[in-house]
Order: C-alpha cells, then structure tokens, then sequence
C-alpha cells in the first residue's frame, strides 16, 4: 500500500515530503511489529540496542557516553535502561578504578546468552517483515539510506 492511502492523505505531497514521511512511517511499522518480541523478554527495543553494543565491545566496559553516542535512539535516558538491564542480572555496572566519576557497563553471561535467544527471534521477525524485498531490493535500500544521512 502507498504512503498516501496509509496515512489516508488526500492532499499530494512533494516527494521530499512523501520520502520523509515514508521513512518516518515505516520506521514506526518495523517498530510496532518487532515490540511483542521485545515484551516477551520485558524489555524495549532501546534495552535491546544497549545489550547489542555492549556485547560488540567484546568483554571491554562501556561507559554511559559511549552506549549513549552508539544508541539509535539517542533520546534514550540510557541510566534507566541500563537499570533495567540491571535488575535482569544481563549487565553490571562498575565504578572505573582510574577515574571513580566514570561508570564503567559490562554485559554478563546471562546477558549474552538472553541476547543471543533474542538475536534469532528478532532475524525470524524481520525476515517476515521484510520477506517482500529481495536481497538486491534491500541492498539498494540500503545504499540510498546511506546516502541519505552522508
């Protein structure tokens, strides 16, 4: 279905605005279909992008700065994410031992391993969503979303 009949606008749009509201549109629909995978596990897609980052540091900590700048939702209050993430037993948080104003994250193995459960689920989830474009389509729309934010 068009951008224009699924948010019932009757008025054309030019395509700067048609693609800016595609984008936006989309990104909502990706969201909304992937969030019951994320409430099975009580958690959001934001404390799923920490987990991601932090297993990407490949046993190193990260700092609050760090996961905040790395976040795809930047507006995120990562302290109350990573509370979360906390009370789960998936990662700890350490004063740094060089400098006590720095708090340092690390994800555990329980962490790992939930996310790694997590992991096969959303790649099930997105397959579906995306099972109407091809490997080609998705490298193209890859590409000149890339291009987008250069």
């Amino acid at each position: 279905m068009n951008i224009e009949k699924s948010i019932k606008n009757s008025i054309p749009l030019s395509p700067e605005a048609r693609t800016t509201v595609n984008i936006l549109f989309t990104s909502r629909f990706i969201e909304e279909h992937s969030a019951p995978l994320y409430k099975e596990y009580g958690i959001t897609m934001a404390h799923f992008n920490i987990l991601r980052i932090l297993r990407g540091q490949k046993g190193k900590p990260a700092n609050l700065s760090t996961l905040q700048e790395r976040m795809i939702d930047r507006s995120s209050n990562t302290t109350r994410l990573i509370d979360k993430l906390i009370t789960k037993k998936w990662v700890t948080r350490r004063v740094c031992p060089s400098n006590r104003r720095k708090i340092e994250v690390y994800i555990t193995e329980l962490g790992l391993s939930t996310l790694s459960e997590i992991d096969r689920g959303v790649e099930r989830t997105l397959k579906g969503i995306l099972a109407n474009l091809t490997q080609q389509e998705m490298g193209l729309l890859n590409t000149l979303l890339d291009k987008v934010r250069a």
